[in-house]
């Protein structure tokens, strides 16, 4: 695991990225940072998690990261020490943890629930949506207190890290880590007119196959009737109407992804 850190001090505010392997947007994102430097107002912990995973390229060593926390120090299993370490090194922060998918190009927030922290700090971010995560949570960094996920974009993608690095900016500039000068984004200074927030619901199974298809497009709702997937051929039909969210044929072993539901917005 790799620390650095922006400014002198105890930090309160952290970025959290490469928790998997083949996800090298995040640390491509915090390395560009620190070459830059940029003088912040308060101290910001940058953390780059898994990098044994990013050496090799793969998800993970063991087990994946970001279903085993809160870890344990005694494990054998690598990921649980290191998840472990990392809630060691986090403590009271506020933190932002980078992702990106095989499912959806465009950025967009995860939270546990909709909180103080997610209200502050999205309208700073280039993001239209944010969802509710919270039956989903157990073993996921997410589930730590002031915790705002993104998925950056499409992974591996030059686009994915260029926006790793504007939600890093956004982020900071929310927590008042960054000072921006006035009209420059993000999101031109907090004054984003809303962002739509959503519910996770249900994890849509594969049932078994080899060869997948997602056929609509995530946050654009799927009504009842509709096909919305093929396992081997096969087309699946949403039994009600939901919304699409980390739908892909192969981000995922078991599900395609999961439903959710629209239930407000943020907006100032």
């Amino acid at each position: 695991m790799r620390i650095e850190q922006l400014g002198d001090g105890t930090p309160e505010v952290a970025v959290v990225a490469g928790i998997h392997g083949d996800e090298p947007c995040g640390p491509r994102a915090v390395e560009r940072l620190v070459k830059e430097n940029p003088d912040v107002e308060r101290p910001v912990k940058l953390v780059i998690v898994n990098e044994r995973a990013l050496e090799r390229g793969v998800r993970y060593i063991n087990e994946d990261l970001n279903r085993v926390f809160p870890g344990d120090p005694d494990a054998e299993n690598y990921e649980r020490r290191l998840a472990h370490e990392l809630l060691g090194e986090l403590g009271d922060c506020t933190v932002l943890s980078l992702h990106s998918t095989q499912s959806y190009a465009r950025p967009f927030a995860l939270v546990d629930k909709v909180n103080a922290v997610a209200r502050s700090i999205c309208p700073y971010l280039p993001v239209s949506e944010l969802v509710e995560t919270d039956r989903f949570t157990k073993g996921k960094l997410i589930s730590h207190p002031h915790t705002l996920e993104v998925e950056c974009g499409l992974q591996g993608t030059d686009e994915a890290a260029e926006n790793a690095y504007d939600l890093i900016r956004g982020f900071l500039a929310g927590t008042g880590a960054l000072p921006l000068p006035e009209g420059e984004n993000p999101v031109e200074a907090g004054k984003r007119d809303e962002v739509i927030v959503y519910r996770m619901d249900q994890p849509v199974l594969k049932n078994g196959g080899s060869e997948f298809e997602v056929l609509v497009d995530n946050f654009t709702p799927v009504e009842k009737g509709e096909e919305f997937a093929t396992t081997d051929g096969e087309e699946l039909v949403a039994e009600e109407t939901f919304v699409p969210v980390l739908m892909s044929a192969y981000g995922y072993e078991d599900i395609f992804g999961y439903t959710a539901e629209h239930i407000g917005v943020l907006g100032n």
